[in-house]
């Protein structure tokens, strides 16, 4: 699998992930306060899940490239 797609696919993947949590959380019918701290765990959980990704991602890279040398 060619670095850049896999690259782009994730973070397209992850963007999607971002923008689809954010919409739900918005189109909800919640008392604003609850909205923000629910926004917040999200994006909490979206952050840790990215950070996991990326280094999974360089794992791959990592390995790929090893493997070509």
């Amino acid at each position: 699998m060619n670095k850049d797609a896999s690259t782009g696919f994730f973070s397209g993947l992850i963007l999607g992930a971002v923008v689809g949590a954010a919409v739900a959380l918005l189109y909800a019918p919640q008392p604003g306060v609850e909205t923000r701290r629910m926004v917040k765990e999200k994006a909490a959980e979206v952050k840790e899940k990215a950070v996991k990704a990326a280094g999974k991602i360089k794992e791959s890279v990592s390995s790929l490239v090893k493997g070509e040398a």
